[in-house]
């Protein structure tokens, strides 16, 4: 797919910039600036409050990818499989097969190591491009979120994994809260792209949930940082319809029938 092959091709040449969108209007913006988008079911939490993406579903993933799908012109779209939709090979390669035609997205991410190499290897074999996902997994975790390669043990984990979703066919995959120097370590070692959040700028290419960066959010997270205050713009234009709406300046006879 000529998509993919242009992210392989910026490994070591130039950064990958990619985004979350979860909408066809934030997806229609930031796609002029991107070179892949994800539908990331990080919309658990930043659309719908969830405590957990464990509580996102499939059809969710599959309505906001399609409206995504709507905005997309240039990036590269890649939609996540949502929590226990790929628990093994038949149930993986029917839900995505789902996604795909549904939404008409270009990849499927899913989180995880060598516990899915072979539901990787399976999909990758039936032409379903896949982005691994390493490092922090929000799907499996419980509690608080704890950056990995502090210890010895998770540093050698790893880089095993890496290799080994490597070898299973990803043509990317996803650094979620690693330690810089083991980021580096993976980046140097892995011949497809590594796309950082929370992973230093060792990696190929970067990628942040697009409410957190726009400050719609207000993320405490180490790894955020907010480029834009857009809670302030909406503030500042409701207040202007607010004042116009009282003072009867809106709608005006070029705003009426």
């Amino acid at each position: 797919m000529k998509k993919i092959k242009e992210i392989l091709n910026k490994k070591n040449k130039t950064k990958i910039i990619c985004l979350t969108a979860y909408s066809k209007n934030v997806a229609e913006v930031i796609d002029e600036f991107t070179d892949l988008i994800l539908v990331g079911d990080s919309l658990g939490s930043a659309l719908y409050d969830y405590n957990t993406t464990r509580k996102v579903t499939l059809d969710m993933m599959i309505e906001h990818g399609k409206s995504v799908r709507k905005g997309v012109l240039k990036s590269l779209l890649v939609i996540d499989m949502p929590f226990n939709t790929y628990r093994t090979k038949k149930e993986a390669y029917k839900n995505c097969k789902r996604v795909i035609k549904e939404t008409r997205c270009d990849a499927i991410k899913l989180e995880g190591g060598i516990k899915i190499v072979s539901i990787i290897k399976y999909l990758v074999n039936k032409k379903i491009p896949i982005m691994g996902h390493l490092g922090i997994l929000p799907q499996s975790v419980k509690g608080k979120f704890k950056f990995k390669g502090k210890k010895l043990s998770e540093r050698t984990l790893m880089i095993k994994e890496a290799k080994a979703i490597e070898k299973a066919g990803v043509f990317s995959y996803v650094l979620e809260g690693v330690e810089k120097s083991l980021a580096k370590i993976i980046t140097k070692k892995s011949s497809v792209p590594t796309i950082g959040i929370g992973a230093s700028v060792n990696c190929d290419g970067q990628i942040l949930v697009t409410d957190d960066l726009l400050g719609l959010t207000k993320s405490k997270i180490k790894f955020v940082k907010e480029f834009s205050d857009i809670r302030k713009s909406i503030k500042d234009g409701v207040k202007k319809y607010r004042h116009a709406v009282l003072n009867k300046k809106f709608p005006n006879k070029k705003h009426s029938y």
